[in-house]
């Protein structure tokens, strides 16, 4: 269907019958860089991950039914509120309309900025430590308080926090991180100390609101009203 560096990289991405949100990115920004349309390769890579997945599934032993029980069967969830199978991707079951909840990563959506807090209290006291030894004004003209460490470790916990499962969840955390995925002040002023702060994190918070983005948009097809939100906000970091 498509040129065969892209249907490679497809067959590459789908081959254990996962798609990560790096290989989502890496495939969409392929395809966009060949002209491909990006809702219809949407199509078509969501199909191809539904065959992959039940080719896997009917080649496993029959004697699964032996298996312990459980909520997820390789890579296709059951749904808790009617037993229906659905793809892993999916946060709302088509055939009863129940969300699915990862407990684990909505509690963590508070827990994020509680660790940045945490982080940036680290700054503080470090900033302390070398002003009692050098002398406050001196260590912060110089930049010796751990800025760059504690920067650093900030960027790390947003990197690696979790994307968000539940619709509200994701529209919650875009709500927070779109303002902080946009450059302060203009060509002349972004450089001043009141944005330069702001701006050096935010390339980490767009690649952030960018994975959870291709996540909604993904998982998210049958909600155009949320949809739309979601769309409204990568209008706002122009991403596409």
């Amino acid at each position: 269907m498509y040129n065969e560096q892209l249907e490679k990289l497809i067959e590459m991405a789908l081959m254990d019958g996962e798609l990560t949100e790096k290989e989502k990115q890496i495939l969409f920004k392929k395809a966009e860089g060949m002209g491909v349309d990006l809702d219809e390769f949407e199509m078509v890579l969501e199909a191809k991950l539904f065959e992959k997945q039940k080719s896997m599934e009917q080649e496993k032993p029959k004697t699964k039914e032996a298996a312990p029980k459980s909520d997820k069967f390789g890579d296709v969830k059951k749904c808790p509120a009617c037993g229906s199978m659905v793809q892993s991707f999916q946060i709302k079951c088509i055939d009863c309309g129940h969300e699915f909840s990862n407990i684990e990563s909505n509690v963590s959506i508070n827990k994020l900025f509680e660790m940045l807090n945490d982080a940036e209290n680290e700054r503080k006291d470090e900033g302390m430590s070398v002003g009692k030894a050098l002398g406050g004004m001196f260590a912060n003209a110089y930049g010796l308080g751990g800025g760059d460490k504690v920067d650093s470790k900030k960027k790390t916990i947003i990197s690696n926090f979790p994307i968000p499962t539940t619709k509200g969840d994701i529209v919650e955390f875009l709500s927070l991180a779109v303002p902080k995925a946009k450059t302060a002040g203009n060509f002349l002023t972004k450089d001043k100390p009141e944005n330069k702060g702001h701006n050096n994190f935010v390339n980490v918070w767009k690649t952030k609101c960018e994975q959870i983005i291709m996540k909604a948009r993904f998982s998210m097809k049958e909600d155009k009203k949320t949809l739309d939100e979601i769309n409204n906000y990568a209008k706002e970091l122009k991403i596409k």
